[in-house]
């Protein structure tokens, strides 16, 4: 009997993680989205100089709405780096379509989603 349970216990254990293992996790829900301003290699530099004022007085706004959560320069100089609090790429793309340099076709956007590091619940073990 007691090498019966141990069998069933065992099988049990093997289907239970073959079935977690084969199941795959939600997806992880967006949190923020990384936006990368491009400055266009082709504006002269006087025309950003001519519009920069307002994108940083927009960029200061939108800071303080609670939109943008981080803010960072670029080091190769050619642009900036937003983290914002968006839950897609769409609602990014919503924020960033007012700002000057946007609007004015002085720069572009890149955008990429971020979510929590999902790799992380395979420390939790099965669900």
């Amino acid at each position: 009997m007691r090498l019966l349970t141990c069998t069933l216990l065992a099988s049990l254990t093997f289907v239970a993680s073959s079935v977690t293992a084969q199941t795959p996790p939600p997806p992880a829900p967006t949190t923020q989205v990384l936006a990368l301003l491009i400055v266009k290699s082709d504006v002269p530099r006087t025309e950003v100089m001519k519009v920069l004022p307002d994108e940083v007085k927009a960029t200061v706004r939108l800071h303080l709405d609670g939109k943008i959560q981080h803010w960072y320069g670029r080091a190769d100089n050619r642009g900036v780096v937003f983290i914002l609090n968006a839950t897609s790429v769409d609602e990014a793309k919503r924020i960033t379509a007012e700002l000057p340099f946007e609007k004015g076709g002085i720069a572009t956007f890149e955008y990429v989603a971020l979510t929590p590091l999902t790799p992380l619940r395979l420390l939790l073990g099965p669900q």
